[in-house]
């Protein structure tokens, strides 16, 4: 396969897959002009149109569907043979690209990534944070991190933390104009920061009582869509916001943040990180699997 049909093949994969020339383009490190020019060149040398093009959405013809069918088996090899190399390396190397939950970005990875990275200098990481469950394989993700109860079935799961809560904190100025609730259903009559979800739902206040799951509605004059705006928000005195206790851990040590309801707030499923069952296993992620396990077995020893 020469340079440049291959580099003009994977220019098409990235868009087919994608179905973005825009996210394609960001991908591959291009211009969207560029890549569709790279594209046209294509699609005039092979004789057939690969892609329909609209306004909102760019799909794969028929005679797409088949190419990427054929090929998509042969980059798995293409992959899989320049993988078999890492055998000959002293030390695992290359490029992982992850999907990580914005709670892992924040509060997991930055303890253990540094140590990672001295470990094996010959690995880089490029880590997206996105609330979505992103399909890595279309998105072209060597792995993510999500909670264990949202990877789909078809994925290959480690668990890389232990069950986690949830707290209810509130600066202790608003408690000083609104008191204290002492029941979840309390916070029906709160300020509550709420967090719209990236599908566009508004994501539940959840409690625990007597074993059972509750979800509760509540209300409030904010919403927001990223974590560092409920923190702001919060110690900031707006109204109350529900995270991980991890999130607060500093505030609430401060005493800038008051933690209540203890006693309602639920066990939440571990995280794991995930990657395709049907690609070999590259060395970087799984000497990056390896890692996070003993870092969490390290946490339960200590």
């Amino acid at each position: 396969m020469r340079g440049k049909n291959f580099g003009e093949l994977s220019a098409f994969m990235a868009v087919a897959e994608h179905r973005s020339f825009t996210r394609a383009a960001k991908q591959l490190g291009i211009s969207p002009s560029t890549l569709s020019q790279t594209i046209r060149t294509l699609e005039e040398r092979l004789g057939v149109r690969l892609l329909n093009r609209t306004t909102r959405s760019v799909l794969p013809t028929a005679a797409g569907d088949t190419l990427l069918a054929r090929l998509r088996p042969v980059i798995d090899e293409y992959e899989a043979a320049v993988e078999s190399l890492n055998e000959f390396r002293d030390k695992p190397a290359g490029l992982l690209r992850l999907t990580v939950a914005p709670p892992v970005a924040q509060f997991v990875l930055p303890l253990v990534l540094a140590k990672f990275l001295q470990r094996y200098p010959d690995i880089r990481l490029e880590i997206a944070a996105d609330g979505a469950n992103v399909d890595i394989v279309s998105q072209q993700f060597d792995a993510g991190i999500r909670l264990s109860n949202r990877v789909d079935r078809d994925m290959i799961a480690v668990p890389i933390t232990h069950k986690w809560r949830l707290a209810v904190v509130g600066a202790p100025s608003y408690f000083s104009r609104r008191g204290e609730p002492q029941t979840p259903e309390d916070l029906l009559g709160h300020d509550c920061i709420r967090v719209r979800l990236p599908n566009g739902a508004m994501m539940p206040w959840r409690f625990q009582r007597d074993g059972k799951a509750l979800e509760l509605a509540v209300s409030g004059s904010i919403i927001v869509n990223i974590d560092a705006l409920v923190a702001s928000s919060v110690v900031n005195g707006i109204g109350l916001a529900q995270g991980a206790r991890a999130q607060f851990d500093q505030e609430i040590s401060s005493g800038r943040l008051v933690s209540v309801l203890d006693q309602w707030q639920p066990a939440m499923p571990p995280f794991a990180l995930y990657y395709p069952s049907r690609r070999q296993m590259p060395a970087a992620l799984r000497a990056l699997v390896d890692f996070l396990r003993k870092a969490q077995s390290g946490r339960t020893s200590r």
